[in-house]
């Protein structure tokens, strides 16, 4: 095929419309931070519902009674990019301060007195 030929070919091509796009500008000022190191998560067909509260002993047996703070609703759509998120910002932290134990008897350690006893 001539370049000619070749170069009406291309020119005839329709070019794709381009997408518009959206810029995102968030505003935090009236944001209201909390703290939780308690996740309670729930679902129905049309939404994620995520508990956040503070358990104030993780270490206790028994019944614990934790209060629930915040309630986050989302669409299951805005859960997933939310996944996405949450799990390279893990995976981050984690390459570069080390594996996380979820495990919280895994993670507790024994009184330096309670070891020595059990030494001797």
């Amino acid at each position: 095929m001539s370049e000619a030929i070749q170069e009406k070919q291309a020119t005839e091509q329709p070019t794709q419309p381009t997408q518009p796009t959206q810029e995102i500008v968030v505003d935090d000022s009236n944001v209201h931070a909390g703290y939780a190191n308690f996740c309670r998560v729930a679902s129905t067909p049309e939404e994620l519902i995520l508990d956040l509260g503070l358990n104030p002993n993780p270490y206790a047996t028994g019944k614990v009674k934790v209060q629930v703070s915040q309630r986050i609703i989302m669409n299951h759509f805005s859960a997933k990019r939310l996944l996405s998120a949450v799990a390279t910002a893990v995976n981050r932290h984690e390459q570069t301060f080390g594996k996380l134990e979820t495990d919280v008897r895994k993670r507790v350690r024994a009184p330096e007195a309670a070891q020595s006893q059990s030494e001797s």
